[in-house]
């Protein structure tokens, strides 16, 4: 296939703009297809690039894709001109059951040859004194990164119109290529993407700090508080709690219960959230696929896929974007 084959990328969250961004800068005439949507997996983001933190046993293989492109994401930013925190992440546990998920995730992470330090209560603390002393045991991840995904976003569509990439809502462009790049609703785009891929639902919170309010935490608290997951990722002025997860299509409604237990959750982590201003509630879609690992590859000669990263299509920007480049570039079919 020519270097100069047209494409056209069908979704314009950060997966779809980072794809379009590598396209034109290795010379593609590219248009970015895109009709926005509130509910989209980027804009309703925590930002977190940490994939020591959602390893699990079974997931190996996502988990070295996400180490992979964790070691781009320092000349991706750059290159953006977007900053990244790189303070880390804290896990942490406020009873017995949830310290022993942590136990799991450090026995894991070391049989994975990962760097994940256990912490003490007063080690904790130390670190970020705001903790609840419910707060009972953690692990420090000091290579996890984060990144404010609306900014990224904004430095990314900046990023393809500096490169010559044009924005339309309609699909009639002309392309030698499509790139299904459309997140959750990429299942509608081709036959082979309907069973594949899936919506899940996942509902965020955006706090504001007020005066008096105890400053956010410096580093990402993720926290195990019965049983339910709960992530604190700081910004600049105030705090993104998230993330529930729900099988429930597209439902675009935020449910009670789910804003009750993620302030819940992050109060028994970070006290001080109850001092802060809730600034929106949001709920997106990420794109599931049945082994959480995305789909990057042909679907047939003039059609690719990259789409299906779930909970990781901020961390999965670089390489993935990388990789539709490589099949561009090979042309065919993989």
């Amino acid at each position: 296939m020519a270097s100069a084959s047209r494409v056209a990328v069908l979704g314009g969250g950060v997966i779809g703009l980072s794809v379009a961004w590598f396209a034109a800068r290795a010379g593609h005439p590219v248009a970015v297809v895109d009709r926005p949507s509130p509910h989209g997996g980027s804009w309703v983001a925590g930002g977190m690039l940490a994939p020591v933190t959602e390893a699990w046993p079974g997931d190996e293989d996502v988990l070295e894709l996400g180490v992979e492109s964790l070691r781009r994401w320092p000349r991706f930013a750059a290159d953006l001109g977007v900053p990244l925190s790189p303070v880390g992440t804290l896990a942490v546990a406020t009873d017995a059951a949830d310290a022993e998920v942590l136990d799991q995730l450090a026995a894991y992470l070391v049989r994975m040859g990962r760097s994940a330090a256990r912490l003490t209560r007063r080690e904790l603390r130390a670190l970020e004194p705001g903790l609840s002393p419910s707060v009972r045991s953690g692990l420090s991840v000091p290579g996890d990164l984060s990144v404010d995904n609306r900014a990224l976003l904004a430095a990314l569509r900046a990023a393809c119109a500096e490169h010559g990439v044009r924005f339309t809502d309609r699909s009639a462009v002309d392309r030698d290529v499509t790139v299904i790049a459309a997140g959750a609703w990429s299942r509608d785009l081709h036959p082979k993407l309907r069973e594949v891929i899936r919506p899940v639902k996942g509902e965020i919170l955006r706090l504001a700090t007020r005066p008096g309010a105890l400053p956010p935490p410096r580093h990402t608290l993720r926290g195990h508080v019965r049983g339910r997951p709960v992530y604190l990722v700081p910004r600049a002025d105030g705090l993104v709690l998230g993330a529930t997860q729900y099988e429930a299509g597209f439902d675009p409604g935020v449910t009670v219960g789910g804003v009750r237990d993620l302030l819940h959750d992050a109060e028994a982590v970070w006290p001080a959230v109850a001092e802060y201003a809730l600034a929106e509630c949001a709920a997106g879609f990420r794109a599931g696929s049945p082994d959480n690992a995305p789909v990057v590859e042909w679907l047939e000669p003039g059609v690719l896929a990259a789409t299906g990263h779930h909970r990781n299509g901020l961390l999965l920007a670089p390489v993935t974007a990388h990789r539709v480049l490589t099949l561009l570039r090979e042309g065919g079919r993989s």
